[in-house]
């Protein structure tokens, strides 16, 4: 699965989904969707600025030319930082978050990679799926989220993760 050859699943997904890399002309689709699944979107601002930098990873996952889903990863010095992830309501709870993840993983190509993001700690859904994919919660941000001043779960995917420490994650517990 790489850039010039994207993939195409079928897993348990009604239509085949393409997996590809993220564009421009994909972002009135991408507005869409954010606003439907989360309570505080992403501006269009957001979205241009992820897209520009050289050194993310940003993915689409298409089905019959429409987007259902995407993920925007950036890398920050030696760690990647999943900054969104979402899939359209009508296609959630199917793996496809789990396909992007596995993408992202495939692009990035390093065992040893460190990744992280933060989560509301009242979505047990997507806490459980990053679970699922390596990754544990190592730390809190207190009141994180704007909208409701909600923390968030820090959370990190490493080798040492992987095998169930934190012994690789810098500061567990601290945020």
């Amino acid at each position: 699965m790489t850039e010039s050859s994207p993939s195409v699943l079928r897993a348990d997904h009604p239509r085949p989904v393409e997996i590809r890399r993220l564009v421009y002309t994909d972002l009135p689709q991408v507005i869409a969707i954010e606003r439907r699944v989360f309570p505080t979107p992403w501006s269009l601002a957001m979205f241009v600025l992820e897209l520009s930098k050289p050194t993310g990873v940003c993915l689409a996952a298409v089905s019959d030319r429409r987007l259902v889903g995407y993920l925007i990863c950036s890398r920050y010095d030696t760690v990647w930082h999943l900054m969104n992830l979402a899939v359209d309501l009508d296609r959630q709870r199917r793996g496809l978050a789990s396909v992007l993840l596995g993408e992202l993983y495939a692009r990035v190509d390093d065992e040893h990679a460190r990744f992280t993001l933060e989560v509301r700690r009242s979505n047990m859904v997507a806490i459980h799926l990053y679970e699922r994919e390596g990754f544990r919660a190592a730390g809190v941000r207190r009141r994180y989220y704007q909208d409701n001043g909600e923390d968030a779960l820090v959370m990190w995917r490493t080798a040492a993760t992987r095998a169930g420490s934190l012994d690789d994650v810098p500061n567990p517990g601290v945020a």
